[in-house]
């Protein structure tokens, strides 16, 4: 039965992109591909879709691509989760899927003359284009930002994504190793030129692919461990975009670390000895008539940061399973990483959970460091901006700001694992508010699920310990 989106309405689906526009504007530059990749982030944002024929390019802006509507009830090994009843209780109908404006690009590490196409889901209901299918996490985030339409503000956001590359195993089924300079530096080094410099081939192809594919990346760092990356998107008044943005950035750098023989890690804890990877979210609120709300004098724009902050720490315990999505995230959650432990914010604070960073009041935003770079960027967006729209709403006032080290402060503790975050999102009121009552239970049942594989699994040190 169709199902309305929380604050959405079906005649407000996104239109499809004219292709007389983009594609006739790819064509001209790029000629006809051999092949269009059409990708659909699914709920974990592991890519799905089809490859169709670039002779054919033209009938996905002018039919759609169907796709079953149960694909947004897999698991993360991409199998069918029963419990989600979205599946063959439905008789697995199609939706029909339809590209993104703005994310036809070339793929520049393809052998063979390729495309791409970012496309998300409506449902069939007899309309034209038919309503946004309300288990797509891109319609779950676009409800939200008509939310804030309707109060005259638009976020203007930004990504920052870690990663490693890694390189293979020469062991069949062994996990990827890490890649340490040529000095054999096994250790951390914040910053790194000479990490840089190690890298600096793989590295240069990824710039050179972002500006190929528009992708508005900024600074490439090397962060805390050897063949650790961080590469920083610009902002963008739309939030749509932005995550759009995130999500095809992952694509991009693993496409071009497999060219070079590495494989790219997005993986919240791959090292045990060395820091993990986040994604860290800036968001400000530019309104409508001009202008970052925060900045506003007189007070107005401190009391509106405050709200945002309060609203997102009243609402984190019940929506950290958005920004930690997997049972490996939760090991990247310990004290002195450099990822937050507590539910806290604070001024120019690395070791707290939303960061108000240093800069001109023009630039004036909040930092959330939760999410694990893993984690599915609509998702991560959604959950903050609701959380933010709740203290602005509601006028939620924040504990005091906490400085210095915030793991050394009594504060209280995000959940410290996935089975708490899962009891705790099942029970929210709030997500229900925010993503609707369906929503809660899907993707409840579906991280149940997963959660439950993993603790059916028996650990070689369990075996080296007992055996």
């Amino acid at each position: 039965m169709p199902v309305t989106l929380p604050g959405r309405r079906p005649d407000e689906a996104s239109a499809a992109a004219e292709p007389a526009d983009e594609v006739a504007a790819y064509l001209s530059t790029y000629g006809e591909p051999e092949v269009v990749e059409v990708l659909l982030p699914d709920t974990s944002a592991v890519l799905r879709g089809k490859w169709i024929p670039g002779r054919s390019i033209t009938k996905i802006w002018k039919d759609g691509v169907a796709i079953p509507l149960s694909i947004f009830g897999l698991d993360i090994w991409g199998c069918e989760v029963e419990a989600t009843e979205i599946h063959l209780e439905t008789g697995d109908k199609d939706g029909l899927c339809w590209p993104v404006a703005g994310t036809l690009k070339p793929v520049p590490w393809a052998p063979r003359p390729t495309a791409q196409v970012l496309i998300t889901m409506h449902e069939p209901d007899g309309s034209a284009k038919g309503a946004p299918w309300k288990l797509d996490p891109r319609q779950q985030l676009a409800g939200i930002v008509d939310r804030f339409t309707a109060r005259g503000l638009a976020p203007c956001v930004a990504f920052e994504l870690e990663f490693y590359l890694l390189k293979p195993s020469d062991v069949p089924g062994a996990p990827p190793e890490p890649v340490f300079p040529a000095t054999g530096q096994a250790r951390q080094n914040m910053y790194s030129m000479s990490d840089l410099d190690a890298f600096a081939p793989v590295l240069h192809d990824m710039r050179a692919a972002c500006e190929q594919q528009g992708l508005p990346a900024d600074t490439v760092i090397s962060e805390a461990a050897p063949g650790q990356f961080e590469v920083n998107l610009y902002h963008r008044v739309d939030a749509l975009a932005a995550a759009d943005d995130a999500i095809l950035l992952r694509r991009l750098i693993d496409g071009v670390a497999r060219r070079h023989g590495l494989r790219a890690s997005f993986m919240a804890k791959p090292l045990v000895d060395f820091a993990g990877n986040g994604m860290h979210v800036h968001v400000s609120l530019m309104e409508t008539a001009g202008g970052n709300l925060f900045a506003k004098p007189d007070g107005v724009g401190d009391r509106a940061l405050r709200h945002a902050a309060g609203g997102l720490l009243a609402t984190m315990a019940e929506s950290t399973l958005l920004f930690v999505p997997s049972y490996n995230g939760y090991r990247r959650l310990v004290p002195g990483s450099y990822a937050p432990v507590s539910i806290s914010w604070g001024y120019d604070n690395r070791s707290v959970a939303v960061r108000v960073p240093n800069g001109p009041p023009a630039a004036r935003r909040l930092e959330h460091r939760i999410a694990g770079a893993e984690a599915h960027p609509h998702l991560v967006l959604a959950g903050i901006l609701a959380g933010m729209l709740e203290g602005l709403e509601r006028e939620i006032e924040p504990p005091a700001p906490l400085s210095g080290n915030a793991y050394e402060h009594e504060a209280e503790r995000l959940s410290p694992s996935m089975e708490e975050a899962v009891r705790r999102f099942f029970a929210s009121d709030f997500i229900a508010r925010a993503f609707g009552e369906d929503y809660r239970r899907i993707y409840g049942v579906m991280k149940r699920e997963e959660l439950a594989a993993f603790t059916r699994q028996i650990l070689p040190l369990e075996y080296d310990t007992y055996l």
